[in-house]
């Protein structure tokens, strides 16, 4: 597949006539809503644990030197922590040029802290989209994040932000502030 899903992702068309859907955010949706919305809450979904196993060639990289920014990999029984925003269906095309490099929009369970849960959509990049980089130890990660620069700033933000948005929910993620860990080492040394 593609880097760019923008034409895979508006032929979707599960939540069309809709006046409103919930978007879930696991990654930079969590500190970075550059869009309208209509309410905002913490939520989660199942099955799924968020993993910086994705290349950012239009982001927080180059084609030649791509960055590392979070995906989704199947994990049944884990719950992977975010934040949900409820918005209008003229949001999409925004996202979709956002999310074009890989992520697809999926429909899943988005369970809200407190109670309740509701159907709505999420964006992953899958192991089969061109950009896909895969697994690598946390210290190989948190160097090449280290090391990568796009469009959108320093690949190291995007990682430190993520962190910190994490801790204001009070959500621990192993995986993501081992990486934050390795690459503070890095840049103290």
């Amino acid at each position: 597949m593609s880097h760019n899903t923008i034409a895979i992702n508006q032929r979707m068309d599960k939540f069309d006539g809709h006046e409103s859907v919930w978007l879930f955010g696991y990654g930079s949706l969590i500190f970075k809503a550059d869009f309208p919305f209509i309410e905002r809450r913490p939520a989660s979904i199942t099955g799924w644990t968020r993993r910086f196993w994705q290349g950012s060639h239009d982001h927080r990289g180059t084609e030649t030197a791509p960055g590392r920014v979070v995906t989704l990999v199947p994990d049944p029984g884990q719950v992977c922590h975010g934040m949900a925003y409820l918005v209008t269906p003229e949001e999409f095309a925004h996202l979709d040029h956002r999310e074009k490099n890989g992520y697809l929009r999926l429909a899943t369970e988005i369970a809200f802290e407190g109670a309740g849960s509701v159907e709505g959509l999420v964006y992953i990049a899958t192991h089969e989209n061109a950009a896909y980089l895969g697994p690598a130890s946390e210290r190989d990660i948190a160097r090449q994040i280290a090391a990568s620069r796009g469009p959108s700033g320093p690949n190291s933000e995007y990682l430190l932000e993520l962190a910190q948005a994490l801790r204001e929910l009070g959500k621990f993620d192993p995986h993501v502030f081992e990486i934050e860990r390795h690459l503070r080492e890095f840049m103290a040394g």
